[in-house]
């Protein structure tokens, strides 16, 4: 048979009885109802509403013009449509036409007096109206136990919603017409009205009967010009009193006798300034020619020089004060000019604000004017279709199909009921089994160690009790004249299938690290009684058939056994050499199996941790591991205490037991947060006292697992595990 790998699977293959009883029992309660309800008969007609045809607003936009209203206004208009058909106003009139009310047969399960009302309502849930999906079809279905009458209502119905709709129409549009008219009037005063507030405000305002925006433009041209005229002259005045301020420099410094340092730009503009500064340079060069010839400051010569030097000064003195007056009065004039410029520039600014204000009352007033005409030609066009509208009498519903008299009941639907009541009941087994999947949290199979654990699984061993033992020894040709313990179960029968199971999980720990194998082995579990002892004897014999050299010791210093397992004495062991009372040899006794010695726990200490823990321990741990090529070590369950979390940071692997059908998995990881807490090394899990002749494992062979096979391929293992 074919692996059920997915656990979904596995649990529904358990519960498979369950599964197979509720879905029957729901298939049973489907067929039960279908026989008992009546047989429902349903005439239909089909109903086309066309809004193109809708003569009132035919060319208004966003009023009821299909094309305009969009997906969702046209589902609202349809789905009002729906509960037009069935409001009291249609079925009501149905009812007084047909007498319904008087109708026995139709009010069978009514009271003997009925009125308009009563049948109203048992018409309106027996009506069913739906919306044909990608059309501007209505479907309107009626249902009752009599098909004639099914057909002859449905048909009554249809007619009563068409002549309904028309009669809205006449009666929208005949009430539309005189709205209309009344509007019509009452904006065109409003229009005449607003007009004449236009002209009155360009008349009070003195406006041009142009655009107002022409008057805008003039003043802001006016603007403009006024602004560069302004520029202009500002510039002009800045580069005024400047030569201004450079001449009267210059009067200053010819008047402290400086009047070589005369402004080049002056010289060059005036041709008598430039005469009277070479008058006064060719006396100063007569001057020094005078020096020259060794005369006096008192000599006739020396006196006409200097007299002329100062008459050529004085007359450029006088010339650059007329040229500072000149120069004064034009900066006069040009700062007029600027003034005047302001005053012209601030004027236009003001009548630009009074027109800017203007300009808002009169658009204000021009767009009164425009949205009144707008509305005014608007209601006058609608008018006219309206009143064409009243005298055409257009229907926008018309009936595609009448209703036919049906031949097949629609309910009750036998083939249907039994399906929903076989779904159901699977539905139900379903759930069941899930509840009681749930419930369970227990460790089961090797797929549980890997998603619920997030570890590697290194093996199954079979369960195995004291019974099964018996069966299997007996099953053997060999005979011992004494029976061994089932912790020696691997030596005593070696080709059994525990013996087997116990090969591959040595060939998988041995692969698990093959560059560098494990030397030192923890064996323990989450928490007490899940067969560690088991595990680890039935390992290190495995081990020691393979030939190597192996030590069990028993580091359990508070529930020791494999002093019971070997027949050895208990009271000398790891304490006494860890005290330093014996030595190695005295406490690595060989065993009855050959390669494997064994090291007892010794006495008891009151505090195991501590001494655990102590470096003589350790040093007694290393001196041990150098002699032997394997350690196994056997220790207390690793969430009772923290011997085993000691113990973890000085082998190089540890490997967890875990009993499966009994751990549950916040058991187990509370035993493995433990051992990560100190950065222990996890080889894997072992998954002890298997089941397998569960519904888990009966489905494929174990030699599929990769653990061996014991016996022939065909035949299931044997079980053969037992707890500590």
């Amino acid at each position: 048979m074919l692996r059920l790998s997915n656990p979904t699977l596995r649990m529904l293959s358990k519960s498979w009885p369950l599964l197979v009883a509720m879905t029957l029992l729901g298939a049973g309660l489907g067929l039960l109802f279908a026989r008992t309800q009546r047989r429902i008969y349903q005439a239909k007609t089909l109903i086309e509403v066309d809004l193109r045809v809708q003569p009132v607003v035919g060319k208004a936009p966003g009023l009821r013009e299909e094309g305009n209203m969009g997906y969702f206004g046209s589902r609202e208009f349809y789905e009002t449509q729906l509960r037009i058909i069935t409001s009291d106003r249609v079925l009501g009139r149905v009812v007084r036409d047909v007498g319904l009310q008087h109708d026995r047969d139709f009010l069978a399960d009514e009271d003997s007096v009925a009125t308009v009302d009563d049948a109203t309502e048992v018409l309106r849930r027996r009506t069913v109206v739906e919306l044909v999906k990608g059309s501007r079809l209505l479907s309107i279905g009626f249902e009752d136990t009599d098909p004639k009458r099914a057909s002859r209502l449905c048909e009554s119905i249809a007619n009563t919603y068409v002549s309904q709709n028309l009669e809205k129409t006449v009666a929208a549009t005949s009430d539309a017409v005189i709205w209309l008219n009344g509007q019509v009037d009452h904006f065109s005063k409003v229009l005449h009205d607003s007009e004449n507030a236009l002209y009155a405000f360009k008349e009070d305002n003195k406006l041009p009967s142009t655009s107002i925006n022409e008057s805008s433009n003039m003043i802001r041209i006016e603007m403009e010009a006024s602004t560069k005229a302004l520029d202009d002259l500002r510039r002009r005045h800045d580069a005024l009193a400047a030569r201004h301020q450079q001449i009267t420099g210059a009067v200053e410094r010819v008047r402290k006798d400086h009047p070589r340092e005369l402004p080049s730009s002056e010289l060059l503009a005036s041709g008598h300034l430039q005469f009277l500064r070479q008058r006064y340079e060719q006396a100063l060069s007569e001057r020094s020619e005078l020096i020259g010839q060794n005369k006096g400051e008192n000599h006739m010569d020396m006196q006409r020089a200097k007299r002329r030097a100062t008459e050529a000064r004085e007359a450029m003195i006088a010339e650059l004060v007329s040229i500072r007056e000149a120069s004064a009065r034009d900066l006069a004039a040009v700062g007029t000019q600027v003034a005047s410029e302001e005053a012209r520039l601030t004027g236009a600014r003001g009548r630009a604000m009074q027109l800017n204000m203007k300009e808002i009352e009169y658009h204000r007033l021009e767009r009164t004017r425009d949205q009144t005409e707008k509305l005014y030609v608007m209601l006058l066009e609608r008018m006219k279709e309206a009143d064409l509208a009243r005298m055409m009498n257009v229907n926008e519903i018309r009936i595609v199909d009448l209703p036919i008299e049906p031949k097949k009941p629609i309910r009750p639907r036998v083939p249907l009921l039994i399906g929903v009541g076989t779904a159901l009941g699977l539905l139900m087994g379903m759930a069941f089994a899930f509840l009681r999947e749930l419930v369970d949290s227990t460790i089961k199979t090797q797929e549980d160690v890997e998603q619920r654990l997030s570890l590697t699984p290194l093996g199954l061993l079979p369960r195995m009790d004291a019974g099964e033992v018996a069966k299997q020894r007996r099953g053997r040709k060999e005979r011992r004249e004494k029976e061994l313990p089932v912790e020696l179960l691997v030596h005593s029968d070696p080709r059994g299938s525990f013996a087997e199971t116990v090969r591959a999980v040595r060939t998988n720990i041995l692969f698990m690290n093959p560059d560098h194998p494990y030397r030192s082995l923890l064996v323990t579990s989450a928490v007490p009684s899940e067969g560690k002892t088991t595990v680890a004897c039935s390992i290190a014999i495995a081990l020691a058939q393979g030939g190597e050299r192996v030590c069990l010791v028993d580091c359990d210093l508070r529930r020791p056994k494999l002093h019971k397992v070997f027949g050895q004495p208990g009271d000398v062991g790891v304490t006494t050499v860890t005290v330093g009372e014996a030595k190695i040899e005295d406490v690595a006794k060989p065993t009855a199996i050959e390669n494997l010695w064994c090291v007892t726990s010794g006495a008891i200490p009151p505090n195991p941790a501590d001494l655990l823990q102590s470096e003589r321990f350790k040093k007694f741990f290393a001196e041990l591991s150098s002699r032997f090529d394997r350690l196994v070590i056997d220790s207390p369950p690793v969430a009772a205490v923290t011997d085993a979390a000691v113990l973890s940071t000085i082998v190089e692997g540890t490997i967890l037991v875990i009993r499966s059908f009994r751990t549950t998995q916040a058991l187990c990881k509370q035993g493995i947060r433990a051992l990560q807490s100190v950065d222990a090394k996890i080889v894997g899990v072992v998954l002890n006292a298997v089941d397998f002749g569960s519904l888990e494992y009966k489905y494929y062979h174990y030699r599929k697992e990769g653990y061996g096979s014991p016996g022939s391929s065909d035949s299931k293992p044997e079980a053969a595990a037992s707890a500590s």
